[in-house]
């Protein structure tokens, strides 16, 4: 293969592509162009009266198109450094990979590039016997559509700046990434009941450079598998960090030895996890949440238990699918060629809940509202991931103890509550119950 032709050399120039704010509006300013040379060109004289501009009146409006373009670009990146702000002050800085992709903003930024070299081609053509009427008009409309597009952009990261908004966004993309990648790999099972590879591999296959794993090109491993008649065992997690010269891929079998530099080349590095094949990555954006609000700094539990009924509701899904901890993949004939390694419920559960317990383990609201989510879990999960879930209850009980030492106030705080403070108090009769303690005798009435 060589330089920028290998599947991760793709996957990398596509990330970049999602997360560059130049590309498209770069795109939009030769549109823009092109555009006005194809206006001169359809331009007649046979307009009606009204629809005439004189050579005045076209250059003051394109002029004034060019100056406001110009000045919307910077309100609009005035903006963005706000957004910048936001994110890493009271939100988590892994939010700022998402922003970065959005196509409403990308779509906004190209629509006044273009028509800022729309109006400014236009103006080279005014000449007091030649007016490019079509084009003056066309500008207006541009301008229209520019406000238009710039007022939904406002109203759009008005709300998306709210915490909660942001939690239910990252929700649904791990969500979707995580049901997803559960069908895929329903849809590559072997026939029967593979044998994993065991003994010693014929072959390890090392990473050459470091970083974090962002995805696997699986169909691609799968086929270079089968091409050589083995079985690539994969020795790490998407969203590990790998420094250079970590064994990577183990080949076990085979007729053949694959190329280290193929297999490397359907693995892609970068600086940090995406979200394109890792729904954990998602989980871990809706925690920083969390536990930043609860950080002195902020002090705002309210918010943390908004974040935990979207990580409660992307819990639900990951916990009512079979996760092995290992998925072993299959060629079109069946045959065993790829296993991967994957993360079982007790990995997502604890970190769901390990680091906001520990983080807000002082707070009422999160206490309760933790234990409404561990109760709601026992309740709606199959009898398999129950244990993980009383094993996090007792955690949660031990933390209540040791915040709490006053027992009227710890009795508030073991109670399960869904909204925190304020709503219906319920108890559920698969949960662990409290430790066995003394009780300070109630006064006498």
């Amino acid at each position: 293969m060589g330089v920028m032709t290998s599947w991760a050399d793709r996957f990398r120039l596509r990330q970049y592509g999602k997360a560059s704010l130049w590309i498209v509006p770069m795109i939009g300013l030769v549109l823009g162009a092109l555009l006005a040379e194809a206006a001169l060109a359809a331009d007649s004289a046979d307009w009606p009266s009204g629809w005439h501009y004189s050579a005045t009146t076209a250059s003051g409006v394109l002029t004034a198109i060019v100056g406001a373009m110009v000045a919307l670009l910077g309100f609009v990146v005035t903006i963005g450094v706000l957004v910048v702000q936001q994110a890493t002050g009271t939100l988590s800085p892994r939010y700022m990979r998402l922003w970065y992709r959005d196509r409403l903003q990308k779509a906004v930024l190209a629509t006044f590039t273009g028509t800022f070299s729309f109006a400014f081609s236009l103006l080279r053509s005014v000449e007091s016997a030649s007016v490019p009427d079509l084009g003056v008009t066309l500008a207006g409309a541009a301008v229209a559509v520019s406000l238009v597009l710039l007022l939904i952009y406002l109203n759009r990261f008005t709300h998306r700046l709210r915490p909660v908004a942001i939690a239910e966004l990252v929700a649904r993309m791990g969500e979707t990434v995580f049901t997803d990648g559960a069908a895929a790999i329903r849809g590559a099972a072997p026939r029967g009941d593979a044998a994993l590879p065991s003994g010693a591999p014929v072959l390890r296959i090392r990473t050459v450079r470091g970083g974090a794993i962002q995805a696997f090109d699986v169909p691609g491993l799968v086929a270079e598998a089968a091409r050589h008649d083995c079985v690539f065992v994969v020795t790490r997690l998407i969203g590990d960090f790998v420094p250079p010269g970590t064994v990577l891929v183990e080949v076990h079998g085979g007729t053949s030895s694959p190329a280290p530099e193929r297999v490397n080349g359907l693995v892609a590095l970068g600086a940090e996890r995406t979200i394109e094949q890792d729904p954990a990555f998602a989980l871990r954006v809706l925690v920083d949440i969390a536990i930043r609000a609860l950080s002195p700094a902020v002090n705002d539990p309210t918010t943390a238990v908004q974040v935990i009924n979207y990580i409660e509701w992307f819990l639900h899904t990951v916990g009512s699918t079979r996760l092995p901890g290992r998925y072993v993949l299959a060629d079109r004939e069946g045959d065993a060629r790829l296993v991967l390694p994957g993360r079982d419920w007790d990995n997502y559960l604890e970190l769901a809940v390990c680091e906001i317990r520990d983080y807000g383990g002082s707070s009422v609201q999160i206490c309760r509202r933790l234990r409404a989510m561990l109760d709601g879990l026992l309740d709606a999960l199959p009898p398999p991931q129950h244990a993980a879930v009383r094993t996090q209850s007792l955690l949660l009980q031990e933390a209540v103890e040791r915040e709490f030492t006053d027992p009227a106030r710890r009795a508030v705080a073991e109670r399960a509550d869904r909204q925190g403070i304020g709503g219906k108090y319920s108890a559920h009769p698969l949960a662990a119950p409290p430790r066995d303690r003394p009780r300070e005798a109630e006064p006498p009435s």
